[in-house]
């Protein structure tokens, strides 16, 4: 059983993931909803969030673990990290090591797109000579997923399956997200209705929301605080959204580090995946150390430019 400062620790990990790593999509919906009329905003801003918390950050936590481990039953997939039932806990132990090598994977494939692909402001060094070998990243990814294919089969061929599934989960969601990005640009014409733009911000919502669900596995396999960890990061998204956004663009190192927690977050499933043992609070304390020193230069940042503009 987890004791209750396991679960805090975890509910507050969770969330501060999922709002980090949100940044991107709260910028994107404040400035499509900068152009839509006060009730379209509104309807987004309430039932949108409910959507996002209860569809996509809840039942697809949910529907993974059931699928992975389908002889739980719907109402055992979602209870089962609480349950004393030694059938239970084996039939966990037993489908996590393909979950979390899948996650992880999906994950760190992640950290090095933003690090070799996309563009970014640099906040450690070498980052800007490793951005400009972009062509390099998929040779890493291909060499990367064969060692770990190679260690997982030695282990149980379904680990290697989960391995794969995962880098290939993650280059389906890189094409939608692609798509939501063009898809972004639309978003900003007058002229485009605002219902056509609430539902293509709630798909994008969706295709962001992936990388936070697929995360949070690294804290817990719990569905419920998964749920309440992710859905609370989902309402201070919103929250950003509405009156903050512009003082969190100049928090520029904010996106680096929720990438280098991803990758740290993916490290660790991989690791959990192939027997080492990850002590529950790991995964939190990385979250928040990772998190608040990008936040500490992001500060100092800020600073330094408006002192230069004085």
């Amino acid at each position: 059983m987890i004791d209750i400062f396991s679960i805090l620790l975890i509910v507050a990990g969770l969330c501060l993931f999922e709002t980090i790593s949100s940044i991107d999509n709260a910028i994107i919906n404040a400035e499509v909803l900068s152009t839509m009329q006060e009730r379209y905003r509104r309807w987004f801003l309430i039932w949108g969030l409910l959507f996002a918390v209860f569809i996509i950050r809840g039942v697809l936590p949910w529907l993974i673990v059931w699928i992975t481990t389908p002889q739980l039953g719907p109402v055992g997939a979602l209870t089962a990290t609480f349950s004393s039932d030694p059938a239970v806990i084996e039939a966990i132990e037993s489908s996590a090591p393909m979950l979390l090598i899948g996650g992880g994977i999906f994950l760190v494939f992640l950290f090095f797109h933003w690090l070799f692909l996309e563009p970014k402001h640099y906040g450690l060094r070498g980052e800007r000579y490793i951005h400009s070998k972009g062509v390099w990243f998929y040779a890493i990814v291909s060499i990367l997923l064969a060692i770990i294919v190679w260690f997982a089969l030695a282990r149980h061929p379904l680990l290697a399956f989960g391995a794969v599934v995962g880098s290939t989960a993650f280059f389906i969601v890189h094409g939608f997200r692609q798509n939501a990005e063009q898809q972004e640009r639309r978003l900003m014409d007058k002229n485009l209705s605002d219902v056509s733009k609430v539902l293509y911000l709630e798909v994008i919502d969706a295709t962001f929301s992936i990388d936070g669900v697929l995360g949070a596995f690294a804290f817990t396999l719990a569905i419920p605080l998964i749920i309440l960890g992710n859905g609370l990061g989902a309402f201070v998204v919103r929250e950003l959204t509405i009156g903050n956004i512009e003082r969190i663009k100049r928090y520029i190192y904010l996106k680096n580090g929720a990438m280098y927690s991803i990758l740290f977050l993916g490290s660790i499933m991989i690791a959990d995946s192939f027997g080492f043992h990850i002590p529950p609070w790991l995964s939190p304390i990385i979250t928040f150390g990772v998190v608040g020193y990008f936040l500490y230069k992001s500060i100092r940042m800020a600073k330094y430019l408006d002192l230069r503009v004085e």
